[in-house]
């Protein structure tokens, strides 16, 4: 776990003495790490729709591939990305997988976060950074 020392600018944040303030649960390196892993696979447009679909509940990969518009090669890729991180449970009955949402506390995340980005009204996208290819182009000198 990494320490951080103590902030030298403690007596600019206002009246109260640093032992007053609620501290955050201690959480470990692995665990942030995880996190992470977890927010960059839902962090996919395409994955991120899935994960919609499955909190309806569970679905047949030809359903997700109809539902969605994707190929069932593509839909394979990204599910097994979910799946690799916990975030999917898959079932095999037959021939046939299902997916479905791995437990509630994925449910609460998918769900916060779609209402969290639906109460944005004035959230405006930020602009595109142009490719490092252009920024690094010669001009001509006249």
């Amino acid at each position: 776990m990494t320490e951080h020392p103590p902030s030298k600018h403690t007596e600019d944040c206002g009246p109260h003495s640093r032992s007053d303030r609620a501290r955050a649960p201690q959480v470990s390196d692995s665990a942030f790490e995880r996190a992470a892993a977890i927010f960059r696979a839902a962090g996919d447009l395409a994955r991120l729709r899935h994960l919609h679909e499955l909190d309806a509940g569970e679905r047949c990969v030809t359903d997700l591939a109809e539902a969605s518009g994707t190929n069932l090669s593509t839909l394979s890729q990204q599910l097994r990305v979910l799946h690799a991180q916990r975030v999917v449970k898959r079932r095999r009955e037959g021939k046939h997988i299902f997916y479905s949402l791995a437990d509630d506390h994925v449910r609460e995340l998918i769900r916060a976060a779609l209402d969290h980005a639906g109460e944005s009204s004035t959230f405006t996208p930020s602009p595109q950074k142009s490719s490092p290819k252009s920024n690094n182009k010669k001009r001509k000198k006249p």
